[in-house]
């Protein structure tokens, strides 16, 4: 398994190398990709904030940004904001052992080919993208820790505050 996920990491450094990353004030790349409940479009949330978040099951922070990102889809969700976790896991399996022990209070879908990460130039887990309802990107973030989700939920609400009337 370890062998697995620092495969998989490789393979995310060395396909944002050739990648062009989402950098603010470029556009998001599009995406539709399978989730538990039907395919999951960016295109599906013109209008919105999207908190886009790329994760994997042998995350450690990951464990701890899940909570967090559903307190934040509960406290903003009507204000705009919709959380998209994009899993990276090449099995499915591993993703929903993850989700059964951390559910998800969010939208969630499977990139299990890395193509999605690959768009975005993702290097590392997580790996988060805070895009405009005209789809522009706002911010794009590596890791989480207590410190960086209060700078994130600052920049959301900033955004939020910013938009809504």
């Amino acid at each position: 398994m370890t062998a697995l996920r620092g495969a998989l990491l490789a393979l995310l450094l060395g396909v944002a190398a050739g990648a062009q990353a989402a950098a603010p004030g470029s556009a998001a790349p599009d995406f539709a990709l399978a989730g538990p409940g039907g395919a999951v479009k960016l295109a599906d949330y013109r209008g919105k904030f999207v908190y886009l978040d790329f994760w994997a099951s042998w995350c450690a922070p990951c464990k701890h940004s899940f909570p967090w990102m559903g307190a934040l889809q509960k406290r903003y969700g009507g204000a705009g904001l919709q959380v998209v976790a994009i899993n990276v896991d090449t099995s499915r399996d591993d993703a929903e052992r993850f989700l059964a022990q951390t559910p998800a209070g969010f939208t969630v879908a499977y990139d299990p080919a890395g193509a999605i990460a690959k768009k975005y130039a993702i290097k590392g887990m997580p790996s988060s993208v805070l895009i405009d309802p005209s789809g522009q990107v706002l911010l794009v973030h590596a890791g989480f820790n207590d410190d960086a989700a209060l700078q994130i939920e600052q920049h959301i609400r900033h955004a939020l505050n910013k938009e809504t009337p």
